[in-house]
């Protein structure tokens, strides 16, 4: 596969829809991991610990341990802990903290506000808190915007606006680190221990992965599963489209031979 050191693969429409796996997807990365291909598995979630993702890929059949894993709060951790970032104030879910044992989670000064998902747990007076710190001088990361989500419930406020909320609040900006951010792809590089150009991002959405990888540099693939929408593929401009579109993951290994 020359010129492919790495793969980053989109979960949730890539590998898996509605929790079960992709038709072929866990014999297209075996196959690929077998040529020497590292493989990062990517989600943009901030309420799931990355050893929880990697569960719920084994039982969907999908074979993944915890360090195959990049989420949006592992992307988050990985920027803050190069820019020497040590004390953080978390509004995030008791499960996504697992992921943040690398700094000191504090209510005392901290230097970094780190926004997720908080769901029905985010309060008036967590909110508050976190203004505050803001205005003392703290900074405000997100580990991602979304503006809402697809539940097992249906549609749900998401993150972003919690951020936006606090944004307007302390009148300052914050730093975003899940897809399609240029952070969440400097992390995967990162983890992988590869250059960016030497990555292929593969995602059935046309902005956050097939766009956030071609950005960072990477090599873009674009599946015709889960989020994928052929009206908006035709009206991208063609210098913006992913470099190739397969109907599924499970053309991976093929394309990547003859790449």
């Amino acid at each position: 596969m020359p010129g492919i050191e790495g793969a980053l693969l989109d979960i949730d429409g890539t590998i898996l829809d509605g929790g079960a796996a992709i038709p072929g997807a866990a014999d297209a990365l075996a196959q690929i991991q077998k040529k020497g291909v590292a493989v990062l598995l990517a989600t943009n979630t901030s309420r799931k610990s990355r050893s929880d993702v990697a569960a719920s890929l084994r039982n969907a059949g999908i074979p993944a341990q915890e360090n195959e894993i990049l989420s949006a709060v592992v992307a988050a951790a990985t920027r803050l802990q190069e820019n020497g970032v040590r004390r953080l104030f978390p509004l995030l879910t008791p499960a996504a903290l697992a992921d943040l044992n690398a700094f000191e989670l504090t209510e005392d000064h901290p230097e970094v506000v780190l926004v997720g998902d908080m769901g029905r747990l985010f309060t008036f007076d967590l909110l508050n808190q976190a203004f505050l710190h803001l205005r003392a001088g703290a900074r405000l990361v997100a580990a991602q915007r979304n503006r809402y989500w697809k539940s097992e419930q249906g549609i749900q406020i998401d993150a972003g606006a919690f951020v936006a909320a606090l944004e307007y609040a302390a009148d300052t900006k914050a730093d975003i680190m899940g897809k399609p951010a240029p952070a969440f792809f400097h992390a995967a590089a990162m983890l992988l221990h590869k250059p960016a150009h030497n990555l292929v991002v593969v995602g059935d959405s046309l902005e956050n992965d097939a766009g956030g990888g071609r950005a960072a540099g990477m090599k873009t693939v674009l599946v015709r599963t889960g989020l994928y929408d052929e009206k908006k593929l035709q009206a991208t401009p063609p210098r913006e489209r992913p470099d190739f579109v397969i109907d599924s993951v499970r053309d991976l290994p093929k394309l990547l031979e003859t790449w």
